[in-house]
This record gives structure tokens, C-alpha cells and sequence, in this order.
């Protein structure tokens, strides 16, 4: 039976709507959230990583039942923290827990590469049986009729999908808010976004009520969230993931292409996630797909010294004290090392990279979208005006107009390919994830640290480096600055209404990007980067919550992963 009783076509106010979605949100959690705090058991198994509860699970033990209760538990405790949930899915997690613990019972073996594995789905990638809304209001009542090809194939991988995470209205936010689910906050600092738009799926895992999230990425909306919420989040080249059963307005347009992915506590959590989907060959179901093996980079750069550009600064945006602190302190660090090559990287045109490309995001002028949002009557959201009402790139284009388009940004994505041709010896490009961490609420008006790659297409991935901002060493910062247009003044606007203080706790994180296709190279190039810097792959839990392992010897940090 249906858990949707109010929709728009049924008579309902989108105000009505939006309450029995919170409704039955607030239902699906009601009975996992205890005056109790987690149990010191509870604690150990959420406070460790992809790897490491894939190795214990396929030992067996614990169960995957107890793990699965666990990750409820901590799931419905960060809702109440950040309000990062549609819906927990208890019922469906349980029982597949059981049978998958019968299965290891009856044959000795765990089911797959993630057997027992807990993994939170982005609202909008479609699971059978469940309301498929995207945000908007008038969308509540359309019910996926099964589970997206990316969800079909980690669950043939074992995995456990417990809890919908939250997105915002358009799906087109750097943040996460919506007039259904209302907004979510960063769990470092509620005064700051958790980012967007899988900004539910950053914010649950920086909580560790899920250490392996799947989100979207069509202008930075997996490396913005991982990002502001201290995680790791990794945007692939398209072609090498099943995007089949997500639910967006524009559906069919190619203009510029989404991409689906991982955010995890580890980057063994990402590489396993991608290594997972990609030898399902999903490209036999989804021939847009590029039939591409996950390729084995362990011996990479053993031979080869790597060769890292660092991109301070996209020359449209500046970024924020933070962010060029920590840039310099991991440069320094590499400059240091015997294996890394650092040299500096001028970027290009990245003004015109971002007028072409948002010129391309609503290639219906933002027909469909503003559709979306007016049929129900509901209000729309700051950002969701500022993205199509408020950009002066938007326009309704005809067929010949859109074939320009296109053609303007594929001229760009051939100069790039040129610029990049004459520092043919680069591996890779070190920049900011974003002009600044996690923004305030309502303010995430620049995207050219991201969005930059997707117009190119280039994989990237957006890592923590262990720092947090400080007044102490933030709090000062070239107050005498000159802005160079009204983005970068804006930005820097920001920094001057609320300084270090106003961020204060905000995890900093940095972008690994690479060149087309160079998927694994990236990621194997940024585990070079971070032994090289001495900072760790996996994301630490809060000392106050790090338990010794109770006699589960399993539970071994594993950093062996193709």
C-alpha cells in the first residue's frame, strides 16, 4: 500500500503535501531514535569504514543485521542533528539484512563486494515502490516503478539500502532545501550549508549514519557536499555509470551530461564503489555507456613520479583565507617529496567556461523546472531564482541556437584539451573544491570550482585535509582586497561580513581533477598525495566517539583495494 496520501492532483495544498511527507519521514524514524545515546557497540561498527565492514561482513561477523541496526540507529540520530532524510527505510533494511545473513549461514560466503553493506540513496535515484519527487511538490505521488540500474547492481552486490537523503528544489543548488524536507545544515557549524544538491547524502555520512552515499553531480553537486562536510566525494567521466532511473526535469538533454557517484568516509570506499559497479559491466544494460574495465592502477606511480599542477585560483573567483591556507600547507608538503613533481597551472577562460555552461543547464529556457515548481503553488526557494530567474545566461533555445551552444562548448573543451596537450607531462590538477568552505545559508552563488570539470568532463574528486577553519589562523586575511567582478565580490563580501568566526569548525577540503576517462588515475593519484602529505584516506570519527574494537578482531583497517 501506498505511504502517499496527499498530492497536488489529489486536491491538496502543496503546504499539506509537504507536511504529510514530514509526516511519514517522521514515522519511518519514530521508532529508531531513543532518549538513549548509540550503544558503545553501535558506535564501533558505525565508526568504521566501507572496507573495513566489508571485510568483517564477509567473515561474518557481525551480522549484518546488527550492522544494519546500528546504521538506523545513527541515521535517525543525524536526522535529528541536520535534518538530512526523506524517509529511513527500516523495514525493507531489516529484512534484507536477514536474508543476507541467512544466505552467509547457509553457504559460508558473503553474497558479493558489499554484502551486508549499509548505502543511502539521493531522493531522486529511483527505488520500486517508492515516491520519486525530486523536490518539487508537485511531484509527490509519482512512485518508481523499479529500483535505478546503479541500485540493481549494488544490490546484487549485497547491499543494504537504508535511508533517502534529502535534495533541494530544482536539483539545482549548490545547497539543500526544499519547501517538502525545508533545509539542511552543516553538522560542524548550523549556521552554513551542508551543500548540494546531495548536500542529505554529505551531511549523513560527515554524521556517519552512512559511510557509503550515492549522489548526483551535473555542475559539482557530489564534490560540494563532500566537501563542506569534510568527506570524500568523487564525480566520474559520464559514460561510466548507469544514470537509468533518476527522475530530473529535461529529461533526454545532452547538452551537458550528469553523472552519478560515491561519497564515503574512505577512499577505499569510493574505489570500491566504482570497482563494484564497473565489473557488473553495466554498459550491456545501458549501451550510452562506454565499455570501459575498472582499470588496476596499484602499480601506477611506482615507477613514474607523479606530476601535480596546482591551480590556486580559477581567476574569476578568489578563494576564501581557508582554502588558500590549506593549499599551501599540502604544497609545501609535496614540494618536499621525493616522488611529486609540483608545478603551477594557469587556468584559461574559466569566465567563459561558466557562461557556456549555464547557458546549457536550461536549454528550455527553464521551462520544465519552473513548471515543476509553479504547479503546486509552492514558493520558490532563493536559490532555485537565482539559478534560472536571476541568470542572465539562461535562454529558450531552438534547435539551431542549441546546435551553437554545443558547438561553443566544444570549441572550449578543445582549447582545454590544447592547453593541457602543452603540459602534456601533468598528471593531474590540484584546486579548490569551492571559493570557500561550506557557505552560509542561501549564499552558494559561485560554481566554477566544479563546474568547470563537468563542462570538460573531466573526473574529479573532492578530499578533506584534515583542517578545520580557525580564528587564530584564519581570522586575518587581506581586507584591502580588490574584487574583480560582482561573483568574486560577492564571494568576498561573505568573508567580510562574518570572517573565520562566522565559519568557524568547517571542515577545508581541496579537488583532485583529472583528464577524460582517467578516472582511476585520479583516484590513484590522490592516494599518492595524501601519504606523500601525510594526511590520512579514510575520514576520522570525533575522539569522543572512537571506541576500542570489542572483540571483533576482523575489524582490521584494510588498505589493500585495486
Amino acid at each position: 500500500m501506498s505511504d502517499i496520501r496527499k498530492t497536488i492532483a489529489g486536491g491538496a495544498t502543496w503546504q499539506e503535501v509537504a507536511e504529510d511527507r514530514r509526516r511519514h519521514r517522521d514515522a519511518s524514524i519514530a521508532k529508531w531514535t531513543t532518549p538513549e545515546d548509540l550503544t558503545r557497540e553501535e558506535l564501533t561498527m558505525t565508526n568504521h569504514n566501507v572496507e573495513d565492514l566489508a571485510g568483517a561482513l564477509a567473515m561474518g561477523h557481525p551480522s549484518a543485521e546488527c550492522i544494519t541496526s546500528a546504521f538506523l540507529r545513527r541515521a535517525a540520530g543525524a536526522q535529528g542533528v541536520v535534518n538530512c532524510i526523506t524517509e529511513l527505510l527500516p523495514d525493507r533494511a531489516m529484512q534484507r539484512a536477514k536474508e543476507l545473513d541467512a544466505y552467509f549461514a547457509k553457504h559460508g560466503k558473503p553474497i558479493g563486494p558489499l554484502h551486508g553493506v549499509p548505502v543511502s540513496v539521493k531522493e531522486h535515484i529511483a527505488m520500486k515502490g517508492l515516491d520519486l519527487n525530486a523536490g518539487f511538490v508537485s511531484w509527490v505521488g509519482r512512485v518508481a516503478e523499479e529500483d535505478a540500474l546503479l541500485l540493481q547492481i549494488l544490490w546484487d552486490a549485497g547491499a543494504v539500502f537504508h535511508a533517502r537523503t534529502t535534495e533541494p528544489q530544482t536539483i539545482m543548488h549548490l545547497e539543500t532545501s526544499s519547501n517538502l524536507y525545508g533545509v539542511t545544515a552543516n553538522p560542524f557549524n548550523q549556521t552554513l550549508t551542508a551543500g548540494g544538491s546531495s548536500g542529505g547524502e554529505g551531511a549523513l555520512v560527515g554524521l556517519r549514519g552512512s559511510v557509503l552515499g550515492i549522489g548526483t553531480d551535473v555542475g559539482g553537486s557530489i564534490r560540494s557536499p563532500a566537501a563542506n562536510n569534510g568527506v570524500f566525494g568523487f564525480k566520474p567521466t559520464s559514460g561510466r555509470l548507469p544514470v537509468l532511473g533518476w527522475a530530473a526535469p529535461m529529461a533526454g538533454c545532452e547538452a551537458i551530461l550528469g553523472t552519478i557517484g560515491p561519497l564515503s568516509t574512505s577512499l577505499a570506499g569510493v574505489k570500491l564503489f566504482m570497482k563494484t559497479v564497473v565489473d557488473a559491466k553495466p554498459w550491456l544494460k545501458s549501451p550510452d555507456l562506454v565499455a570501459l574495465d575498472w582499470k588496476d592502477t596499484s602499480g601506477l606511480f611506482r615507477e613514474k613520479r607523479l606530476k601535480v599542477a596546482v591551480m590556486w585560483d580559477d581567476g574569476v573567483v578568489k578563494p576564501h583565507p581557508p582554502i588558500t591556507r590549506a593549499l599551501n600547507d599540502i604544497v609545501m608538503k609535496l614540494n618536499k617529496s621525493q616522488n611529486i613533481d609540483v608545478v603551477d597551472w594557469a587556468p584559461r577562460d574559466h569566465d567563459r567556461a561558466w557562461s557556456i555552461i549555464a547557458g546549457l543547464y536550461f536549454a528550455d529556457g527553464g521551462a520544465q523546472t519552473s513548471e515543476a515548481i509553479n504547479a503546486s503553488g509552492e514558493p520558490w526557494r532563493p536559490l532555485s531564482e537565482w539559478i534560472i530567474k536571476d541568470n542572465p545566461h539562461v535562454k529558450k533555445h531552438d534547435v539551431a541556437s542549441l546546435w551553437a551552444a554545443c558547438a561553443e562548448r566544444d570549441k572550449y573543451r578543445q582549447m582545454y584539451a590544447e592547453l593541457w596537450n602543452t603540459r602534456a607531462d601533468v598528471d593531474v590538477i590540484l584546486c579548490p573544491a569551492g571559493p570557500s568552505v561550506a557557505p552560509k545559508l542561501d549564499s552558494a552563488r559561485y560554481w566554477g570550482y566544479t563546474s568547470q570539470w563537468n563542462l570538460l568532463d573531466y573526473p574529479a574528486v573532492a578530499f578533506p585535509v584534515k583542517d578545520h577553519v580557525s580564528v587564530d589562523r584564519d581570522g586575518t586575511g587581506e581586507a584591502t582586497y580588490a574584487p574583480r567582478n560582482d561573483a568574486d565580490e560577492y564571494n568576498w563580501s561573505q568573508w567580510k561580513e562574518h570572517g573565520a568566526e562566522g565559519y568557524k569548525g568547517a571542515p577545508i577540503s581541496l579537488q583532485l581533477v583529472g583528464r577524460r576517462y582517467n578516472d582511476e588515475k585520479v583516484l590513484a593519484a590522490l592516494e599518492v598525495i595524501l601519504k606523500e602529505a601525510g594526511l590520512p584516506t579514510t575520514v576520522p570519527p570525533a575522539a569522543e566517539t572512537t571506541p576500542q574494537p570489542l572483540g571483533m578482531p576482523v575489524f582490521q583497517s584494510s588498505s589493500s583495494m585495486a
